[in-house]
C-alpha cells in the first residue's frame, strides 16, 4: 500500500475523531531537537500516546522517542510521579515541547492528533483500553498476554477486524533469530513427526493476604483495580515487578501461565502451525506420571510444564521422531543432529523467522495497513491457552476445549471462567 493511501487513513481518523473532541494538531518540532540528520514533515510522523509508564514500559518509549518518525504526545499512568517522570523526558527530548500528561487513559483516546497506543498496564486492564484505542480509530501495540480472559480476547479480535485497527501483541520471542529459526525448523518436519514438548515457566509465592495500607498521594488506586474485585490497597498488591507484585494475584492475570505462558506457549502455537486453533485437553500436575501440568493438541504433541528432565536446559524443548530442537533467549538454539540448527531452509519450505524488530514490525504494519507477526488473532488464541491453563490448574482437574467452536466442554463451573465479572462501571 502507498504512503499517499496511508496518510488518507491517518487523515480520515483524525477528520472523523475531531468531531467528537477538538484538539489540537501536533506540535511542530525543529529537526534538530528530534536529533534528525533532515527534516521529517509532521505529516509523515506517526504519533503515539502510552497507556501504563511500568517496568514494561521503559523499552516501547525509549525506542520510540529516540526515532526519527516518530512523536510522543502523551502519556497516561494512575501513579502520578510516573507518570510526569515520562512527561519530562519528552520534554527534554523535545526541547520543551508540550506533551499530555493524564491519568485518565480515555483522555488519550479522545486525541484525534494521535495515530496510535501502547498498552502497559498490568493485564486486567489489556483489553478494556485496546478495545476502546481500536473504537477511537486508534492503532495499538497491547503487552502480552493480551487478554485477562477468553471471552475478552475474542472480542477484542473480532473488533479490531471490524474497525480496521493494525493490533501488535507484545510476544516478542516471534521476533527473535533463534524461535523463528526453531519455529521453521519443527514446522517443516525437520525433527519428523513432534511428540512431546517442555515449556519451563516458574513459578511464583503463593499470593498472601495482605494488611490494609495508607494510599499514597497521587496513586489512584480505585482506577487501578478499575474492573477487577476490590481489596484493600497494599503496595505489593500493586507492585510492578517480574518476579512477584499484583503478577502473583489470580484477580490480576493467570500467574505463570499468562506470565511466561504467553510466550512460550505462543512458540509453541507458532511452530506448530495453530495460530488460529489450539489444543484440546488440559490437564492438571499429578495427572500422569509426569508430574507436571499441561496440555495436548488433538492427534498432535503433548506439552509439559515446567519438567525439570532436560537434554538442553532451554527455555523451549521440542521432541520428534528425528530429532530435537531446544531453543531460548541468549541466543539459545541447540539441535539433535547437532548441525540441524545451520540447515539452510528449502526454497519451498514455510519461512516464519522475522525481519525486523517488534516494534518496528508494529510501526512498518500501521504505515502498510499490513498484519502484525503477532496479531490481534494470534494473540488470542495462545492466551486462551494460559487461560485454559490456569482454569485447570485453579480447579485441579481436566478440561476439555473445542477451539473452533470456543467452547470448553461437558463441564459449566469451569466454562463460568472463560469469562469473570467486572466490577462497576468498567465494563466493556
Amino acid at each position: 500500500m502507498s504512503a499517499k493511501t496511508t496518510m488518507s487513513r491517518k487523515n480520515f481518523l483524525r477528520a472523523s475523531a475531531m468531531g467528537a473532541a477538538a484538539v489540537a494538531a501536533p506540535t511542530v518540532i525543529p529537526s534538530r531537537a528530534m536529533g534528525f540528520s533532515g527534516f521529517t514533515a509532521p505529516s509523515n510522523r506517526l504519533t503515539f500516546g502510552f497507556i501504563g509508564m511500568g517496568l514494561i514500559v521503559r523499552g516501547h518509549f525509549s525506542g520510540t522517542l529516540n526515532r526519527t518518525d516518530c512523536q510522543v504526545l502523551a502519556v497516561c499512568d494512575v501513579d502520578r510521579a510516573k507518570r510526569e517522570k515520562y512527561m519530562k523526558q519528552v520534554s527534554a527530548k523535545y526541547g520543551n515541547a508540550d506533551c499530555g500528561c493524564y491519568n485518565e487513559y480515555e483522555k488519550i483516546l479522545e486525541r484525534s492528533d494521535i495515530d496510535a497506543v501502547y498498552v502497559t498496564t498490568p493485564d486486567h486492564w489489556h483489553v478494556p483500553i485496546a478495545l476502546d484505542a481500536v473504537r477511537a480509530g486508534k492503532d495499538v501495540y497491547v503487552e502480552k498476554p493480551m487478554s485477562l480472559t477468553i471471552r475478552e480476547g475474542r472480542i477484542l479480535s473480532d473488533a479490531v477486524r471490524r474497525h480496521g485497527a493494525v493490533l501488535q501483541v507484545g510476544s516478542q520471542q516471534r521476533s527473535g533469530y533463534t524461535f523463528g529459526k526453531a519455529a521453521e525448523l519443527v514446522r517443516n518436519g525437520y525433527i519428523g513427526n513432534v511428540h512431546t514438548i517442555y515449556a519451563q515457566l516458574g513459578s511464583f509465592s503463593p499470593a498472601r493476604v495482605l494488611p490494609e495500607q495508607e494510599i499514597p498521594d497521587g496513586f489512584d488506586y480505585e482506577r487501578w483495580l478499575g474492573p477487577t474485585p476490590w481489596f484493600p490497597y497494599n503496595k505489593e498488591r500493586v507492585k510492578g515487578a517480574f518476579g512477584g507484585g499484583w503478577r502473583c494475584f489470580w484477580e490480576y492475570g493467570a500467574r505463570k501461565n499468562g506470565d511466561w505462558g504467553a510466550h512460550h506457549y505462543d512458540i509453541i502455537q507458532w511452530a506448530l502451525g495453530m495460530d488460529d486453533s489450539g489444543p484440546e485437553f488440559f490437564f492438571p500436575k499429578g495427572y500422569d506420571e509426569m508430574g507436571c501440568q499441561g496440555y495436548k493438541y488433538t492427534n498432535g504433541p503433548t506439552i509439559y510444564r515446567d519438567y525439570r528432565k532436560l537434554k538442553f536446559d532451554s527455555m523451549i524443548e521440542f521432541y520428534g521422531d528425528k530429532g530435537s530442537i531446544g531453543v531460548g533467549r541468549a541466543g539459545d538454539l541447540q539441535t539433535d543432529p547437532g548441525d540441524l540448527k545451520n540447515l539452510p531452509l528449502s526454497p519451498g519450505d514455510t519461512h516464519l523467522r522475522a525481519t525486523e524488530t517488534h516494534r518496528d514490525n508494529f510501526m512498518n504494519a500501521i504505515k502498510t495497513r499490513k498484519k502484525t507477526i503477532a496479531d490481534v488473532e494470534i494473540g488470542h488464541r495462545s492466551a486462551t491457552i494460559c487461560h485454559l491453563s490456569a482454569i485447570s490448574e485453579r480447579l485441579n482437574r481436566t478440561i476439555e476445549w473445542d477451539p473452533s467452536k470456543e467452547e470448553i466442554l461437558g463441564d459449566a463451573e469451569a466454562a463460568k471462567w472463560m469469562d469473570r465479572p467486572r466490577r462497576a462501571p468498567y465494563t466493556l
